[in-house]
């Protein structure tokens, strides 16, 4: 899609591609239930392992690299033409450009053209309107900023249902039986205005009309807000033309449904913005090599990790080039990266084997919430979760205590801290469960009114006086972070340490771990790795008591469904659907039913929240069996934590059904808690449970 005027011509004609050759390695996807009327939309083409939203792992790093060699290849077929050395005037991108790609990602299930088809559209609105691309690519991942902004739509079914209803002529009746039957609020819209008629032509909507007015409903407060937000889908709707009205809809409610994960966008915004430069600077195509294609989406990814702001991300590429992102776009206090993540380990046996010549330090793990402390040059101080949302009204009492620990004679202006935020009892002088934290209330939490404490363990200093310290080794790194800081008991406490690789001290050490209320041990090399934004790395390993005799570690599962309950259970949820979240193409793939670990009052807790989230039809991102159907169908909000004994593949569920031709499922799960501190996208990926089924199998042979 070259040049200026292809991104007005698709709106007239359907842009075809050329076939991308089927893998002689595929195998079918798991089995989707259709809605009716639906059509099939047979699988083919490429079936590479499923990719960690962001995340990724230093061991498939490579497998991952290759994969992307022959992604980026196909770019070589296609001779870029040199850019006009005068532009002319920046046409705003029409909102049916956008809908048009969309609708062509959603009827194709193969990697390959789908990423052809975004980069493609990237590409043209790059060398049409350069402004439009930001909202553009928020609009492809269905967000309206970084998310620690905290920018929601906040719209319910039933205000969508209203509201479609009031803009087309039908009854709020017509739709939810309509919704019923098709499961796709989006489809009923377009429906619905194809046969409205018209007594005027609207003007056309812009990309950058939607963007705008979608904030604007998202900012939206106060005794009208609700009548202000109704307003203004309504306008929209009434401007909307062919499949506009059916992926606004989709966008509003936070489902665009088109099988696009956020890491495909990086990759194909980094073949996009390379294509461009390349262009721009007058060269051939034989420049654009798949190692380069390889090195931009490598220097997109690493950015982004550090600075999730795609605003600042574009800019910043499109002034000093893609390829310069590294000198120009490193972490800085105020937005929060990416957090490094620890591999699962199953033994000591096995960490001694992984750190063979190593030094290596262990620390004690926490059970409470990832917390990641900024002090900005300002003065002020923010908390951000594990996900980059700011937990700052939640921590009041860590805010005002910030300044507290740092040493005086340091001069400290602004830092950037990795801890755990634990509940501590002051009285006792001790670390609380985690079921205590978690009845902390979430927002506007007033520091006079707190009756959960907190104490921060910290464990890594990421950033001194706007100096990133990420490339530094742990050692160094934590001298850093004793040499500016001070423990306050009860309130700022260093991570408990022990540097040692005898068998008999790590058990004792992992045994004291326990006994002082912590899950077990963190193992980090200390002088020969980086800290790595977003990487599950060998280099840190984590080592918990309760799953020594299990896969190694507890999976994060997301609730689709539920089993009404029977005898005692009566009224409430007996058990639970739980699915695993495939970050490559935005499916939830169904991996066991759950009714083991429950409390009759966390029962009742579970009922109160998810009955508010019961759906008529599953959501089409859902991957099941048609003969497991739960009762009822959840939105897909809420993670459950869960052990389980083991895993085995299975003709019923369909994690990892693509890479065995069956799912692999859990046996005999077992509950443990609700993840409030992780988004669904956080969810144990589809991929990660192939992992922990490989590592058992390799071990029973």
């Amino acid at each position: 899609m070259a040049g200026n005027r292809d991104i007005f011509a698709m709106l007239s004609k359907k842009r075809s591609l050329e076939p991308t050759p089927p893998r002689s390695d595929e195998v079918p996807r798991a089995e989707k239930k259709l809605k009716p009327d639906e059509t099939v939309v047979e699988p083919h083409g490429d079936h590479s392992p499923p990719e960690e939203d962001l995340a990724y792992d230093s061991e498939t790093e490579k497998k991952d690299f290759e994969d992307a060699r022959e992604i980026l290849k196909l770019e070589q077929h296609k001779a870029p033409k040199k850019m006009e050395t005068k532009m002319a005037a920046a046409k705003p991108i029409p909102y049916a450009a956008l809908v048009e790609v969309f609708e062509q990602i959603e009827s194709t299930s193969k990697r390959l053209e789908i990423i052809q088809l975004t980069s493609d559209f990237f590409l043209s609105v790059l060398e049409t309107n350069q402004d439009d691309l930001i909202p553009i690519t928020y609009l492809f991942i269905n967000r309206l900023g970084p998310d620690y902004e905290g920018l929601e739509l906040g719209l319910g079914e039933t205000i969508l249902i209203k509201t479609i209803a009031e803009s087309t002529g039908k009854s709020t009746q017509q739709v939810k039986l309509k919704y019923k039957e098709t499961g796709d609020l989006g489809t009923i819209a377009l429906q619905a205005r194809n046969v409205q008629p018209t007594m005027f032509k609207p003007k056309p909507l812009t990309v950058n009309v939607v963007f705008a007015n979608l904030k604007e409903i998202a900012l939206a407060s106060g005794n009208k807000s609700q009548e202000k937000k109704i307003n203004i889908i309504k306008r929209m709707l009434t401007a909307s033309q062919g499949l506009e009205a059916k992926f606004l809809i989709r966008t509003l409610e936070s489902k665009l449904r088109i099988g696009l994960a956020e890491k495909t966008v990086l990759i194909s915004l980094a073949k996009a913005l390379v294509t461009h430069e390349t262009r721009l600077k007058g060269k051939s195509s034989k420049s654009l090599t798949p190692e380069l294609f390889v090195k931009a989406e490598e220097r997109i990814r690493d950015a982004f990790c550090q600075i999730p702001n795609y605003e600042i991300l574009i800019k910043t590429a499109l002034e000093y080039g893609v390829l310069n992102l590294d000198k120009h776009c490193s972490l800085k206090p105020g937005i929060p990266l990416k957090p490094m993540l620890a591999k699962p380990t199953k033994s000591i046996g096995e960490i001694l084997d992984r750190f063979t010549g190593e030094e290596f330090t262990c620390e004690y793990k926490y059970d409470g919430e990832r917390a990641q402390v900024h002090l900005l040059d300002n003065g002020q101080v923010k908390v951000y979760s594990r996900n980059s949302e700011d937990m700052s009204q939640r921590y009041p009492d860590i805010v005002d205590s910030v300044k507290g620990f740092l040493k005086t004679d340091q001069h400290t202006k602004s830092l950037i801290l990795d801890c755990e935020a634990v509940a501590w009892s002051r009285e006792d002088n001790k670390i609380l469960p985690f079921q205590v934290l978690s009845t902390r209330k979430r927002k506007d939490v007033n520091a006079d009114d707190i009756k959960v404490q907190v104490c921060l363990f910290a464990f890594d200093i990421l950033c001194y006086n706007d100096e990133p310290l990420i490339q530094k080794p742990l050692r160094q790194r934590r001298e850093v972070l004793y040499k500016v800081t001070t423990p306050v008991a009860g309130k700022f406490q260093y991570a408990t340490s022990k540097t040692t690789s005898n068998v008999e001290e790590l058990q004792q050490f992992l045994d004291e771990s326990v006994k002082a209320s912590c899950e077990g041990l963190m193992v980090k090399t200390l002088d020969t790795d980086p800290y790595r934004p977003s990487q599950r790395s060998n280099s840190w390993l984590k080592l918990k008591k309760d799953y020594l005799a299990g896969v190694g570690d507890s999976l994060d599962l997301v609730v689709v469904g539920a089993y009404y309950g029977k005898g005692k259970r009566t009224g409430t949820y007996g058990g639970f659907l739980l699915a695993s979240y495939n970050q490559d193409n935005g499916e939830y793939e169904t991996c066991c039913k759950i009714g083991t670990g429950f409390s009759d009052d966390m029962l009742k807790q579970l009922y109160e929240k998810l009955s508010k989230t019961e759906t008529e039809t599953p959501d089409a991102s859902y991957i099941y069996d048609t003969g497991a159907e739960p009762d009822v169908w959840f939105e897909p909000t809420t993670l459950f934590e869960v052990l389980t004994a083991d895993l085995s593949l299975s003709p019923v569920y369909k994690a990892g059904a693509d890479v065995f031709g069956r799912g692999v499922s859990l046996r005999f799960p077992r509950f443990l808690r609700i993840r409030d501190d992780k988004s669904i996208e956080d969810a144990t990926s589809s991929e990660q449970v192939v992992e922990f089924y490989e590592r058992q199998s390799a071990v029973q042979n």
